[in-house]
């Protein structure tokens, strides 16, 4: 089955945004976050910016979601003309690594895969929609502003906060999929057996299968998967106590999985923020992290893991079908600082 090319996926290759092209990413990402800001927000007329640019303090900041909303803060991509899409997506670039905005732009791109799955049972109706993801910013988009920015549809949830020269905080940062796997050929940019969130499922099940029977009645906590990541659309991450098998009780290839699984979600942004992420790890040590798995141990059943440490917390789930009906087959996965999303202090979490 074919698909034609959208116009966002037209956008990328005019731009010369596609994977496979180096970046050299300077510790400039908060100054070039705000110039991108700056430039998206100059694209627009007043009534646009009216929609796309909301107080810091909004409740719509911390209020986010990956699921296929009926309505959603923001200025739609649809709504954009080419000059904006650009901008927009300048915008996004900015503020992912390469690797990021690639994972983050077929993701996009596979709502035109879930349009034809859906087809036949509900018309491809107008919630799987390319175009259907929405850029909002909060506050001062200048250099010595703090301002935020969200970008966000279904299966994607950006959350930025940058302060004058720095990005303070980067959470919740959310990827899915679905399909997961591709089953059929969908055109030359979705072939079959494509999976955009493959290493983030790829590693762990490495990890999982490298553990001795010992090790596994450590890691395994449930013969059953959830059913979805925790706290979806909270303000807060989830606060339970760690579980599982602690790095400490890994052996050293087991390990170097393990951090090559953690680096795969840290690198979907820009080097210097991956690099503050693993550096905060580094420097509480691998062997305080805990690895946890619930559900099968193979592709088709369904399966979770979480993996924590006194700094963050990652979730990933693959328990619902995709739209074609083949199980386990729909990936959710997300990124929390367990210090604060958001960049509001843990303890003022609760209140959002």
């Amino acid at each position: 089955m074919q698909l034609k090319m959208n116009r966002i996926a037209a956008l990328f290759v005019a731009a010369g945004l596609t994977a496979g092209l180096g970046y050299a990413w300077l510790n400039t990402t908060a100054a070039d976050m705000t110039k991108a800001g700056e430039a998206f927000l100059k694209s627009l007329s007043d009534q646009e910016r009216s929609t796309a640019l909301m107080p810091y303090d909004a409740r719509e900041r911390t209020d986010w979601h990956f699921i296929p909303k009926p309505t959603r803060k923001g200025l739609q991509v649809k709504n954009m003309n080419p000059e904006q899409r650009k901008a927009a997506f300048d915008l996004l670039h900015a503020a992912l690594s390469a690797s990021g905005y690639h994972k983050a732009t077929k993701i996009m791109q596979l709502e035109s895969v879930l349009h034809e799955l859906e087809k036949s049972r509900t018309g491809g109706g107008p919630l799987r929609d390319p175009e259907r993801y929405f850029f909002t910013l909060f506050g001062e988009v200048n250099p010595q502003g703090r301002w935020g920015l969200s970008v966000e549809g279904h299966h994607l949830s950006l959350n930025f906060v940058v302060a004058g020269d720095k990005v303070v905080s980067s959470t919740p940062t959310f990827f899915g999929a679905n399909p997961g796997t591709l089953m059929a050929e969908y055109g030359p940019d979705f072939p079959k057996g494509l999976r955009v969130l493959e290493k983030e499922e790829q590693l762990a099940f490495d990890l999982l299968s490298s553990l001795s029977a010992e090790q596994r009645a450590k890691a395994i906590v449930a013969a059953k998967a959830p059913n979805d990541v925790r706290d979806a659309g909270s303000a807060s991450p989830p606060r339970s106590p760690a579980a599982g098998l602690s790095g400490a009780q890994m052996k050293p290839e087991q390990l170097a999985t393990l951090k090559a699984l953690v680096a795969e979600y840290a690198n979907n942004l820009p080097a210097d923020l991956a690099g503050e992420r693993l550096a905060t790890i580094e420097r509480d040590g691998y062997q305080a992290i805990t690895f946890c798995w619930a559900g099968g141990d193979k592709a088709g059943v369904g399966h979770d893991y979480r993996i924590q440490g006194p700094s963050f917390l990652i979730e990933f789930n693959n328990t619902q079908p995709d739209s074609a009906g083949n199980l386990a087959n729909h990936i959710h996965s997300v990124w929390h600082n367990l210090g604060g999303n958001f960049a509001l202090p843990a303890d003022a979490q609760a209140a959002k």
